[in-house]
């Protein structure tokens, strides 16, 4: 595993890729810190951050493209699945190398309360809390995108995917607010949902009757639950969104509390991503 961490964290400062994504992060974390804290008088770092997350849209899903796309793409992938490395360990020393380049701005960005306890007043223990959960939340953002990246031997594709999750994850606070009760977008979701499963559960049994049924018995259920509960629908739908909305438990953070819950679910979104990118992984060995 401290072979294949080595090898990652040095082949992006080794180019031009790891100093770019650094020092494009450490110019606008500059500029928000300057906006919020210097100039708007904020006495807590975390309200920089906040309005910092957007960078992390673009900069995790370049970071994490060529975590697994490369491999695939130059068809080392095969080595290295043949290696004596586990599974584990292969995913570990890759996630390990891109958390380490993530916190190399983090590290620097932690400066920054010092700076402003030099000029006047800041709120230390708000700040660094603030810190620590938008480190957690990255690490969650670059779980999720190196999963993606396993999944395509294009660059590109594994960047734009990574980028449309990020951005839905960003944008799914506002759209709950669509799903009020007996809404039809609910259903329509659902429906969606439901379909896709269907999609899949006939693909794996080779059964497209299978699929059908399961799709038919799932859709009159919905019917019947949007026509004499559909509060509970939206309910459930809503609840579902919030689960999936990665940037919102960092506003505990940015309102001075420091959140538990927050970062046990940041480690439950890591856990849950690292071992589907070592099944991934596992599926394409034995393929």
């Amino acid at each position: 595993m401290s072979a294949i961490f080595k090898r990652e964290f040095k082949s992006y400062y080794s180019g031009m890729m790891g100093w770019l994504l650094t020092g494009v992060m450490l110019l606008f974390g500059g500029l928000y810190f300057t906006a919020a804290n210097l100039q708007g008088g904020y006495t807590n770092f975390s309200i920089a951050l906040y309005s910092f997350v957007i960078v992390l849209l673009i900069f995790i899903p370049l970071l994490c493209m060529r975590s697994f796309a490369e491999e695939k793409r130059s068809k080392t992938d095969q080595l290295l699945l043949t290696s004596p490395v586990s599974i584990t360990g292969i995913v570990l020393g890759k996630y390990l190398a891109l958390l380490a380049m993530f916190a190399v701005p983090v590290a620097i960005f932690s400066l920054y309360p010092l700076i402003m306890l030099m000029l006047g007043g800041v709120d230390l223990v708000a700040s660094y809390a603030g810190i620590l959960g938008y480190f957690f939340m990255g690490a969650a953002c670059i779980a999720v995108c190196m999963y993606l990246s396993t999944l395509t031997e294009n660059q590109i594709i594994a960047a734009l995917s990574g980028f449309g999750v990020l951005l839905v994850s960003y944008l799914l606070p506002s759209i709950q607010t669509l799903f009020t009760t007996g809404s039809g977008l609910a259903m329509a979701a659902f429906v969606v949902i439901l379909l896709a499963v269907s999609l899949i559960v006939g693909l794996r049994s080779r059964s497209l009757t299978l699929g059908a049924g399961v799709f038919v018995v799932g859709f009159v259920l919905l019917t019947i639950l949007f026509n004499t509960r559909s509060a509970v629908l939206t309910s459930a739908f809503t609840s579902v969104l919030g689960a999936l909305a990665l940037f919102e438990p960092f506003l505990e953070f940015v309102n001075g509390l420091f959140s538990v819950t927050a970062l046990v679910y940041y480690l439950g979104v890591i856990v849950l991503s690292l071992f589907l990118t070592g099944q991934a992984l596992e599926k394409r060995r034995w393929n």
